[in-house]
């Protein structure tokens, strides 16, 4: 039995590791034989010739695409690592340009991730990418890591909701690092009267409308994407995006929670004001225990670590 996988895992060619990469994230296989200028009848018979070898699925298939398996997303890791390394070694002694880039994210609603990711694509300098920026509910970026949907996810967590959070990332397999601590803030539009005070209390806001994200089917006080998620307001509105939550903090004044961190570059109408409240927000990344990051993603958690500290937040290490 050793014997004959050791045979099979010898068959194993470099086209196929990079064939199985690309289809993991694109979560199709015509999608990836388009972009990798291959017919889909072709990628196909490689990727079931290399499940085959393995003796194990790698994929999901249905009529929506590919999800990657329990052993799939083990493999992926191996797989990334290969590719990487052939790649490395091409453009040291064959001169070949850099492949073109990968990267998938998916965050709560924070600009501080979005300077990041924008500061990523600049500097991988690829004549060619393809990177995704989700910003989605609490649920989704779990089950988006978990799937390899993203190779890295961003949350919060404190000590409300940190028991739950906490249990679903560890049964989905997955690690989270903290970045940063937080003070809470809200955020307000630059004519809110309350964007001239030091700090506001929560008797400040009785009468502001209260703006959060919705988390749809999976809402819970606990996949809250802003704190004090059980405190009931007179006003109170859900939105999914946060153009939408910015517009109404201009247009009806309201406000919502979030770190406090803030580019006036990407959101220049919108201010940070410290709240006044006994808490404190843990921000963090969140990425498969089994799959170790690309080095873009890397490139992308440094990105973050580099715009936090450019506001003067203390790094966690």
């Amino acid at each position: 039995m050793a014997r004959h996988a050791a045979g099979a895992l010898r068959g194993i060619t470099l086209q196929q590791l990079r064939y199985f990469v690309e289809v993991a994230a694109e979560g199709s296989i015509s999608a990836a034989a388009d972009v990798l200028y291959v017919a889909q009848p072709t990628m196909s018979a490689a990727l079931k010739d290399l499940e085959s070898r393995l003796g194990r699925a790698l994929f999901i298939r249905s009529n929506r695409g590919v999800t990657l398996t329990d052993d799939g997303a083990e493999f992926l890791g191996y797989a990334r690592q290969v590719v990487e390394q052939s790649e490395l070694l091409e453009q040291r002694y064959l001169g070949r340009g850099p492949s073109r880039r990968l990267l998938a994210v998916s965050t709560q609603h924070y600009s501080f991730v979005v300077d990041a990711f924008a500061r990523m694509v600049k500097a991988s300098e690829a004549a060619e990418y393809a990177f995704s920026l989700r910003e989605t509910r609490t649920w989704d970026i779990i089950e988006d890591v978990r799937t390899l949907r993203s190779e890295v996810g961003v949350l919060y967590r404190n000590e409300f909701n940190a028991s739950v959070i906490n249990k679903l990332i560890r049964e989905a397999g997955l690690v989270f690092t903290p970045l940063f601590f937080a003070s809470p803030h809200i955020f307000i539009a630059r004519t809110n009267p309350l964007a001239g005070q030091p700090r506001v209390t929560l008797k400040d806001l009785e009468d502001v409308p209260k703006l959060t994200f919705d988390q749809g089917v999976n809402n819970s006080f606990y996949l809250a994407e802003e704190i004090l998620s059980t405190r009931s307001s007179k006003q109170e509105i859900r939105v999914s995006d946060r153009a939408t939550i910015f517009n109404l903090m201009i247009g009806l004044g309201g406000y919502t929670i979030s770190t406090g961190i803030i580019s006036d570059d990407l959101d220049p109408s919108i201010v940070a004001v410290p709240l006044d409240v006994d808490e404190r927000i843990e921000i963090g990344w969140i990425g498969h225990a089994s799959v170790s990051l690309t080095a873009q993603a890397q490139r992308f958690v440094s990105e973050m670590r580099d715009v936090v500290s450019g506001f003067g937040v203390d790094l966690l290490t």
